[in-house]
């Protein structure tokens, strides 16, 4: 019960805080307000509608804003975001161009499940829909998921990851952005095994975990600090009864937000000085440029607790992956399996979450692969966003990745050979 009612005080926490922001602008809103000429009057209503947003889009699932979009025809096409597989704890979803014609390239972009929501990888998205037909794996909150639906560990995450593949079929082309890079590799090479005709043609791994101690950072260092039952007592809780998951065990995204700000408070505090100063000099916008980033960043999910918990001890404490020992449902999946897949890793040199070294670590892997289908880039000056969604993403690695998309888009010898014989 102690693990519910501290989920509940947190959001208590955030649900007051939030009321104190929109009392506050709407007491200094009042007409009359405008007979005080003091400035503290304009601070105070700043300060509301800045603190009052702040608390709001912490519960909000973001909203992709990808409405329409301009084809090489000139024309504005409308774009239909549509579920093609339904699952309790996520979608396969695809943007769908209409009017459009299909793109030769298809494309599975494996979101992170890692705090935020899928729209994290908006940009990514937008980038790509230019010539691709893009399918996101879009991860559901745990707090909205029924207790009845059962676990979501990382073995589970795998299959799921299988599920997806095999929909799409083998002209996939599978793009695993941070978290996911390790369970997509895993879920490669057990499709290798098991389906070798439902594999993708190429996987790109951007900024990975497959190593986590090929070069220590500050999230590597914490893992192996810290003990499961340390974990499992600080950061898991009960879900509260507001929501659909009352009672599911999870790793609440308010917690996590809590994590991310401390590692650069100093930045965020400043940030929110600057835009109050701005809201009360009538500055600021609706989509400035603190809004656009603060909306994604502060929109935070609740992860599943056994997900949590299995991805610190097995990818980041044992290393599973990074170890050839990973299993799913008693089976031990055997990365060496990847024999025609192309395999791509790219990295940022100034990455601090997943460091260079971490993600590279994956080739070494794919002992069956021949050098000739193994790739990697590392990106100078570019940190941990910029390699997906940043400048550098933009300008440098999408068009090296499509690249190495195109130079390995034919299907494998052997499949043409079947063809023939038949």
């Amino acid at each position: 019960m102690r693990y519910m009612a501290t989920y509940d005080l947190m959001e208590t926490m955030r649900n007051t805080s939030q009321w104190l922001g929109a009392t506050a602008r709407t007491a200094a809103s009042y007409p009359v307000m405008s007979l005080i000429p003091n400035p503290m009057i304009q601070w105070m209503a700043a300060w509301g509608e800045v603190t009052e947003r702040t608390y709001e889009r912490m519960v909000v699932k973001p909203d992709w804003g990808i409405r329409t979009f301009t084809c090489e025809d000139g024309k504005d096409h409308l774009v239909d975001i549509r579920n093609v597989v339904e699952k309790p704890f996520g979608n396969l979803i695809h943007f769908d161009v209409s009017g459009r014609e299909e793109q030769p390239r298809k494309i599975l972009l494996v979101a992170p499940m890692s705090g935020h929501y899928a729209t994290l990888v908006r940009s990514t998205v937008k980038s790509l829909l230019v010539n691709c037909e893009v399918y996101v794996t879009d991860w559901h909150n745990a707090r909205d998921i029924p207790v009845s639906c059962g676990k979501f560990d990382v073995e589970d995450y795998t299959l799921y990851l299988m599920d997806f593949m095999r929909h799409l079929g083998p002209d996939t082309h599978v793009i695993a952005v941070c978290q996911p890079a390790p369970l997509t590799l895993a879920a490669t090479a057990y499709l290798a095994e098991i389906d070798p005709d439902a594999q993708p043609r190429t996987l790109t791994l951007i900024g990975g975990p497959i190593d986590p101690d090929a070069t220590p950072t500050d999230v590597t260092d914490f893992g192996r600090r810290v003990t499961m039952g340390q974990l499992e007592e600080t950061m898991i809780q009960r879900v509260g009864f507001k929501y659909k998951g009352v009672g599911r065990m999870v790793y609440p995204g308010l917690l996590q937000l809590t994590s991310f700000v401390s590692m650069n408070a100093d930045r965020h505090v400043k940030a929110f000085q600057d835009q109050i100063l701005r809201v009360a000099k009538g500055q600021a916008s609706d989509h400035d440029a603190h809004n656009r980033f603060y909306d994604e960043y502060l929109a935070v999910m609740d992860m599943p607790a056994e997900f949590y918990l299995s991805t610190v001890e097995r990818v980041f404490k044992n290393r599973e992956i990074a170890k050839n020992e990973f299993v799913v449902n008693g089976h031990k999946v055997d990365i060496g399996k990847i024999t025609s897949v192309a395999v791509k890793t790219v990295e940022g040199s100034k990455d601090d979450i997943s460091a260079p070294g971490q993600c590279v670590a994956a080739l070494d892997l794919c002992t069956g692969l021949p050098a000739s289908k193994k790739a990697s880039h590392l990106e100078p000056g570019a940190g941990h966003y910029g390699i997906f969604a940043g400048k550098s993403w933009r300008n440098n690695i999408r068009p090296l990745v499509l690249d190495f998309i195109d130079a390995n888009s034919a299907a494998p010898k052997q499949a043409e050979s079947k063809v023939v014989n038949l």
